[in-house]
C-alpha cells in the first residue's frame, strides 16, 4: 500500500509509474482529493478543539465572578463545540476508511526496467543478472528426447491406477484429485526434497504455520480486499477465518506490526502447506489433470530484507527456486514478467516455467516476487537501522516450489515407454532407494 504523503510529493511520478499496470482504479488527484478532505477535517476539529478548550477556561472564569449569564452563554458554546467535534470524528473516520480503502485497491509500483506489455505476450525470457541463453544452457538440463509420443501425466497416473480425479469428485467436486501408492509417495518425497534443500543448502528457516487466518493476515499479503473471490472461508465465532491461498501469508505476517533489528535481516523462512484457491475466473482453464486444483502442496519461501538489499535477495531466491528443478534434472526457462502479467503486490517477478513434454509446452512452476515496503506498510512491519531510524521492512516471497506441478514435470519428463516412471537420483532417497515406480508387468 502506498504511503498518501509520498504521493502528494510525487503525483506525476505515481501515475507515470503505473499507467502500464492494468485497472488501476484512483489517480494521484483522486486520491489527493480525498486527503484534502481529510486534511480539511482534521483541522477543522483541530480548530474546533482548540476553541472548546480556551471556551472552557473562560467558564471557568465566569464561574468565579459568578456572571451565571456568562456561564449559561459559554456552556451553550461549548456543547454545540462538542456536537461540532463528535460530528467532525465521525467524518474523519469516514474519510480514514475511504482513503484507506482506495490506496488498499491499487497495485504496486513497477520496478525500473519491467517490460511494459498487457498481458504474458510482454513477458521477456531471463537468463540471470549477468547471464546469457548460453550460460543458462549449461545449468539447465536439456530437453528429453523421445522415442515415443510422450504422454501426459494424468494419462500416465490413470494408467497406473494412481491418480483418480473420478473418486475425488465424488467426495469433493471438480478440480480435486486422489493420489494413491507410489504416486502418493512420489509427491510427498517432491515436497520433503524441496523443504530440506531450502533448509539444509539455502538458509531459510522451516515453519509450520497456521492454516487458517484472519482477515488483517490476508490485508497484510495484498489477498484483500482484491481478491476475495478467490478464497475459501470458513464461520468462526462471530466472524470467519480463511484456508490459505499460499504460506507466504502466515510466513509474511509473522513480523506483522513489529520493529525488529537491522542485525537480524534478512529473515528467510519456508514451508511446505497444502494451499486452498477457488480458482474464481478460471472456468474452462486447465481442467484436464492436476494443473489447477482448488487444494494442492506447496513450499513457500519468504525473505524480510533491509530496503538496500531486497533486490539482490530477489536474484538469490530465484535461484534457489532453480536449483530445485536443476537437482530434479527438469528441463525450465525464466521470464520476467511485465507490467500487464505481474501480481497486484509485485514490484518484478520471475516465473519459472517447467517444461512438460506432454504438453510439448512451457508450464508455471514457480513465481518469485519482490514487493518492496507494498506489504510492510499494510502490515507495519518495520525495522531499526543501525542509524537508530525506523523504516518499513521489504518482502519477497517465491514457489520453492509447487509441489502438485513438480510431480507433473517429474511425471512426463522421466515418463518410460512402458508406462513407467524413473526417479530422480536426488528422489531415491526419499523413495526407499527405489529407481522407478509403475509400469506393465
Amino acid at each position: 500500500m502506498f504511503d498518501i504523503k509520498w504521493i502528494r510529493d510525487n503525483p506525476t511520478a505515481f501515475d507515470a509509474a503505473l499507467a502500464n499496470r492494468k485497472n488501476v482504479p484512483f489517480s494521484a488527484a483522486q486520491l489527493i482529493g480525498i486527503d484534502e478532505q481529510r486534511r480539511a477535517t482534521i483541522q477543522r476539529l483541530n480548530d474546533a478543539q482548540e476553541k472548546r478548550n480556551a471556551t472552557s477556561k473562560l467558564i471557568g472564569q465566569a464561574k468565579a465572578q459568578k456572571d451565571e449569564t456568562r456561564v449559561a452563554a459559554l456552556m451553550a458554546e461549548v456543547a454545540g463545540l462538542k456536537d461540532i467535534i463528535q460530528s467532525g470524528e465521525a467524518e474523519q473516520r469516514e474519510l480514514d476508511t475511504k482513503l484507506r480503502d482506495a490506496l488498499s485497491v491499487i497495485p504496486n509500483m513497477p520496478l525500473d526496467g519491467v517490460p511494459i506489455g498487457d498481458d504474458e505476450t510482454g513477458n521477456i525470457e531471463y537468463f540471470g543478472r549477468n547471464g546469457t541463453a548460453e550460460t543458462a544452457a549449461t545449468i539447465r538440463a536439456p530437453r528429453p528426447v523421445f522415442a515415443f509420443a510422450p504422454k501426459e501425466h494424468y494419462e500416465t497416473g490413470e494408467a497406473m491406477g494412481q491418480m483418480d480425479f473420478e473418486i475425488a469428485a465424488k467426495i469433493s467436486g471438480s478440480r480435486f484429485v486422489v493420489l494413491k501408492s507410489d504416486l502418493a509417495r512420489l509427491e510427498r518425497a517432491i515436497g520433503q526434497f524441496m523443504l530440506d534443500l531450502h533448509v539444509d543448502e539455502h538458509g531459510y528457516t522451516e515453519v509450520q504455520p497456521p492454516l487458517l487466518v484472519k482477515d488483517d493476515a490476508l490485508f497484510g499479503t495484498n489477498q484483500l480486499p482484491k481478491f476475495e473471490d478467490d478464497l475459501f472461508f470458513v464461520p468462526h465465532g462471530d466472524g470467519r477465518l480463511a484456508l490459505i491461498p499460499t504460506a507466504e501469508v502466515p510466513m509474511t505476517n509473522l513480523v506483522r506490526e513489529t520493529i525488529v533489528a537491522e542485525d537480524e535481516l534478512p529473515l528467510r523462512f519456508t514451508a511446505l502447506t497444502p494451499c486452498f484457491r477457488s480458482e474464481a475466473g478460471s472456468a474452462g482453464r486447465d481442467t484436464r489433470g492436476m494443473l489447477r486444483q482448488h487444494q494442492f502442496n506447496k513450499v513457500e519461501m519468504v525473505a524480510i530484507t533491509t530496503p538496500e538489499t531486497s533486490t539482490d535477495e530477489h536474484e538469490k531466491m530465484l535461484g534457489d527456486a532453480e536449483d530445485v528443478l536443476q537437482k530434479l534434472g527438469i528441463h525450465y526457462r525464466v521470464m520476467t514478467l511485465c507490467t500487464g502479467d505481474m501480481g497486484f503486490g509485485a514490484q518484478k517477478t520471475y516465473d519459472i516455467e517447467a517444461w512438460l513434454p506432454g504438453q510439448d509446452t512451457y508450464r508455471e512452476i514457480s513465481s518469485v516476487s519482490v514487493c518492496g515496503d507494498f506489504q510492510a506498510r499494510r502490515m507495519d512491519a518495520r525495522f531499526k537501522g543501525k542509524d537508530g531510524k525506523v523504516r518499513h521492512v521489504h518482502t519477497l516471497n517465491g514457489s520453492g516450489v509447487a509441489v502438485g506441478r513438480a510431480l507433473i514435470a517429474v511425471m512426463e519428463n522421466y515418463q518410460q515407454e512402458d508406462g513407467s516412471i524413473a526417479i530422480p537420483a536426488v528422489l531415491q532417497p526419499y523413495m526407499r532407494g527405489r529407481t522407478s515406480i509403475g509400469g506393465r508387468s
